[in-house]
């Protein structure tokens, strides 16, 4: 029996022929499937971009043997590509994302895990003024308290996204950065794994984020976020909240009750006034406490008809992780439920659906054709668009809340 051994870049393909070796021949070159096919050009395609890559990280200072040790065996991965893809559209409400952000199970494990930590907990909150039920909270929201930190080799990933060119230049930034960690022998490139998306460790920093912020905590000589001992990415999380200017000492904010009449034209990050101002509007805290003192913003990320926040700076530190404000409100609040501290109050009975990117944009466009400009359609409700909703909700009787949600995109249709 003869064997034909065809080599395709880096795909062999080994044929037991039996008969003449042309008709097996033949079936090997038969048309593969759409996806094998798709596969093997990206493939191709992906190696000729590493060889272009890697002078242009070489002049970045990435040593020739950093590079090629860290990109031996690195392939095309189209798990990272089907991910970057389907990602599910964000269509919850705050309420849901809360409900999910905020679960018993993860209340219950968060306290297991400050009475578990709680030496080290304490000396990091003692170095860098960041409460250890904030740490906390960071760690169970973004990995579960460690036990979802990811399994994909991050520069695989990383150099995959930067070939595919979504979104090259961040991710080719990030790859570079992933090597220079590589080159400071913080992590071996085996124990270097991540998310699909090239977030890292117990606290899932970015690589640009891991060279900003990290800290060698534990003394060992390596910036670990890596390994099973959550020390170093906990010092490290704490390390960028400090920087991002968390205020040790006082809160990130608290529930409030907006007065009848209340100037909803006021509401929003940037709208900052001494909490003392607040009060004088009669604007109250839900549990009967007096504020406290520093300038302050109102928030109501789920409309007129939920749960209204006074926020301060550390709200603000804490968006720096994340600039969503759903995100951030999960992290101070799971915090608060970690400190013993009760659930949100005001959430409504029936909550309107969140609009999908497609509804978003057909609300600016309807806003926009109703003479309420939301100067652009790129189905981000942005300040633009909020203030068009207000005008809007105003010019038909509504609370302007600036709130975007499917009854609005109702009631414009």
């Amino acid at each position: 029996m003869q064997k034909i051994i065809m080599c395709l870049g880096s795909l062999a393909i080994t044929v037991a022929c039996a008969g003449t070796a042309e008709s097996n021949l033949a079936d090997v070159m038969r048309p593969q499937s759409s996806a094998f096919t798709e596969t093997f050009d990206a493939e191709t395609e992906m190696r000729a971009w590493i060889t272009d890559f890697r002078p242009r990280a070489l002049a970045r200072g990435i040593s020739q043997t950093t590079f090629d040790r860290a990109f031996a065996g690195v392939r095309y991965n189209p798990e990272v590509i089907r991910r970057d893809g389907n990602q599910a559209e964000f269509t919850k409400t705050i309420w849901d994302y809360l409900d999910a952000a905020v679960s018993d199970t993860r209340i219950e494990n968060g306290r297991a895990t400050l009475a578990h930590y709680s030496t080290i907990l304490n000396q990091i909150e003692a170095e860098y003024g960041v409460d250890k039920e904030i740490l906390v909270a960071f760690w169970g929201i973004e990995s579960n308290y460690g036990t979802h930190r990811g399994d994909f080799p991050v520069v695989e990933s990383l150099a995959t996204l930067a070939y595919e060119g979504r979104r090259a230049s961040f991710f080719e930034e990030q790859l570079i950065a992933a090597l220079k960690i590589l080159q400071a022998d913080d992590v071996e490139t085996s124990e270097m794994v991540g998310s699909w998306a090239g977030a890292m460790g117990h606290t899932q920093f970015m690589p640009d984020t891991f060279l900003s912020y990290a800290i060698d905590f534990s003394g060992d000589g390596r910036r670990d976020i890596w390994s099973d001992d959550p020390t170093d990415a906990l010092a490290s999380t704490s390390s960028l909240l400090a920087r991002g200017g968390w205020q040790r000492g006082q809160v990130w904010g608290l529930e409030v009750s907006l007065p009848r009449g209340f100037d909803y034209a006021q509401i929003g990050r940037r709208n900052q006034l001494p909490a003392s101002a607040w009060a004088a509007q009669g604007v109250r805290s839900v549990d009967g406490k007096v504020f406290p003192p520093g300038q302050a913003s109102i928030l109501l990320p789920g409309g007129a008809e939920g749960a209204a926040f006074l926020v301060y700076r550390n709200f603000h530190a804490i968006r720096r992780y994340n600039p969503a404000d759903s995100y951030a409100i999960a992290v101070a609040h799971l915090a608060d439920r970690l400190r013993g501290l009760g659930p949100i109050q005001r959430i409504p009975a029936n909550v309107s659906r969140a609009l999908s990117h497609e509804e978003r944009l057909e609300l600016q466009e309807r806003l926009t054709r109703a003479g309420f400009d939301t100067r652009g359609t790129d189905g981000r409700i942005g300040p633009n668009t909020v203030k068009a909703i207000r005008a809007y909700q105003r010019s038909v009787g509504l609370i302007p809340d600036g709130f975007a949600d499917e009854r609005l995109l109702r009631r414009l249709r």
